[in-house]
């Protein structure tokens, strides 16, 4: 299914470009707006980066655990309620989608830290 030349000029010229790169495997923290009556925050959601889906209408599922319960949730690219993304730190995987992190508990849902490379000047 391709989609129409208009529609994927339209796609590009709407598509954010403030957003880091980053992968599954990836901790992430989403800074999210939240709307309270009349008044507008920011709250943080952080968490491990399982999926990531690129196109037009790309989305990224983010799972953290909260208080022993594991919670999830998919952001859009190009939402308006995700003001800023910043990258945590990474984890090696060797898969795309981290979905079996779902059924693992404790020391078995832990995953290798890899060392960054950082910039000496």
């Amino acid at each position: 299914m391709s989609i129409h030349p208009v529609m994927q000029r339209l796609a590009e010229k709407l598509k954010r470009t403030d957003l880091p790169s980053f992968v599954p495997g990836d901790q992430v923290r989403v800074q999210v707006k939240i709307k309270e009556g009349d008044k507008e925050r920011l709250q943080a959601f952080e968490g491990l980066v399982i999926a990531v889906n690129r196109g037009p209408q790309g989305t990224f599922t983010v799972r953290k655990m909260s208080f022993g319960q594991g919670v999830e949730r998919i952001f859009p690219f190009n939402s308006k309620v995700v003001d800023k993304v910043e990258k945590v730190r990474s984890y090696k995987v060797r898969r795309s989608k981290l979905f079996y992190i779902r059924g693992l508990r404790g020391k078995a849902a832990r995953l290798k830290e890899v060392e960054r490379a950082t910039a000496k000047a």
